[in-house]
């Protein structure tokens, strides 16, 4: 799961006013530029241009959607960039591989996120043909290209510096690499604790790329509890409880990525990078639901098997009629509400 509204539409005003300062916030003229990276928490459709099975394109995605069809979300509507674009008062950023991406549309921003990927380009393979992270900063470059044949290198250059970035990372890495299959080669290579440290190492080259890339106000969720989606406490929770495995990566993985943002804005001498707690905000719908309006934390709302937590969301899978008193749509991403 991600964070919450409120959370999000918090941690946006800090990053457009705190690290700016409140006059050059309000000489903005219009909304500011949004960049997306990252995994299917975040990806926005850029999977439907691509051949791979890691895919949301069918119903009954999108069902809650305002155009009530699937897009490409891995959600049953909104998803957490909609709604902090929402939050700055912006148009949803399209997909860097839609082919609507011109023009004026580039000045709102782009979203590169590829559903599968992870911070290490083997994680997600199985998933064939997806935008791993080296080559979501080589669009960013890209994008950057086409933005200066618009408005010129300077503009283009305030644009980037002035956006607010998203990049959600981390959790593929585990679920859909370490812990994919027993004896994995990564878990052959590494014990977990030293394969957490790989995984920070990694990602701290990939943050430092999107600083020389020009980010200045990057928001870096952290994992959520990879342990208690349906999908884990159906394959690998005891008696509807979540993964152990799952919840100990999570535990070493967060309190890294926080000293690792510290360490880096140390070096740049700035707050470039601000972490969101996914884990512990997302503890709290998943312990208590009724305190969020939720009947359930442990059932997707849609699937099949335990815990609807086997297999894809499909037209065929069961499908439960109030997505609002779910947490979780599939087996492994929140609801639009959760969001």
């Amino acid at each position: 799961m991600e964070v919450s509204i409120v959370v999000v539409a918090t941690l946006v005003l800090v990053l457009t006013l705190f690290f700016t300062g409140p006059a050059e916030a309000q000489s903005q003229s219009g909304p500011r530029a949004f960049f997306v990276f990252g995994d299917s928490l975040v990806d926005n459709g850029n999977n439907n241009y691509l051949a791979t099975t890691a895919r949301a394109d069918a119903p009954p995605y999108g069902i809650d959607y305002p155009t009530h069809r699937p897009t490409g979300r891995f959600s049953n509507g909104l998803n957490i960039p909609d709604i902090i674009s929402e939050a700055i008062g912006s148009e949803p950023t399209l997909p860097y591989l839609s082919p609507d991406l011109q023009g004026e549309n580039l000045l709102v921003g782009a979203n590169f996120a590829s559903a599968g990927i992870g911070i290490l380009n083997d994680t997600g393979i199985q998933f064939l043909n997806i935008i791993r992270i080296t080559q979501q900063l080589q669009y960013f470059e890209q994008y950057q290209q086409r933005v200066a044949a618009l408005i010129g290198d300077d503009a283009t250059q305030q644009l980037v510096n002035n956006a607010l970035v998203l990049i959600t990372l981390g959790g593929n890495d585990f679920v859909n690499n370490y812990y994919l299959v027993p004896f994995s080669a990564r878990s052959r290579q590494f014990a977990l604790p030293d394969y957490v440290r790989y995984l920070i190492s990694e990602y701290q080259k990939i943050l430092a790329r999107l600083y020389e890339l020009g980010a200045r106000r990057v928001l870096v969720t952290g994992t959520g509890p990879l342990g208690c989606v349906p999908a884990e406490i159906a394959q690998r929770g005891r008696n509807g409880q979540c993964s152990v495995e799952l919840q100990t990566a999570a535990s070493l993985f967060n309190p890294q990525l926080v000293e690792m943002l510290n360490q880096l804005n140390g070096d740049i001498g700035s707050t470039v990078f601000v972490a969101a707690n996914a884990f512990k905000m997302n503890m709290d719908f998943i312990t208590n639901p009724e305190r969020y309006g939720f009947s359930t934390s442990k059932v997707a709302c849609c699937g099949q098997g335990p815990y609807n937590g086997i297999g894809l969301c499909t037209p065929l899978s069961n499908l439960c009629p109030d997505r609002d008193v779910y947490a979780f749509w599939d087996a492994f991403h929140p609801t639009e509400k959760a969001n």
